[in-house]
């Protein structure tokens, strides 16, 4: 019985999460919406990275707050290659790409939601 519980509380937050999506999906959507891609380049045993999916992308307002602004990708180094000339230092970055397929902005590190608000809040 408490396997069951925690199996739907474990699908229930998931509901919620940040939707991420293949960066082919996401150039398909930015052609019809013409939002910003976010990508977050991250590792599968990185600490920070799951700190902010835990912290920040877990939360349902920040959620609802990103997908109003921007599409997100989400691109693991250790099955996913990088395109666009993309380098990565350490995990996460997060990087912000146009229409034209150029990176607009760079953020690296791992944020609280308010400060990952503020850091995003006016790329366009």
């Amino acid at each position: 019985m408490n396997k069951i519980v925690l199996i739907l509380l474990m699908s229930a937050v998931s509901l919620f999460a940040l939707e991420f999506h293949s960066y082919e999906e996401a150039l398909q959507l930015q052609k019809k919406n013409g939002k910003i891609i976010m990508i977050d380049v991250m590792r599968t045993d990185c600490h920070y990275c799951k700190d902010m999916q835990r912290k920040v992308f877990d939360n349902v307002a920040m959620s609802k707050w990103l997908e109003k602004r921007f599409i997100p990708v989400k691109l693991n180094l250790d099955f996913d290659e990088l395109s666009l000339g993309i380098h990565v230092y350490f995990t996460p970055t997060f990087f912000f790409i146009d229409a034209d397929q150029k990176v607009i902005k760079k953020i690296p590190g791992s944020w609280n939601i308010q400060d990952f608000k503020d850091l995003t809040r006016n790329i366009k």
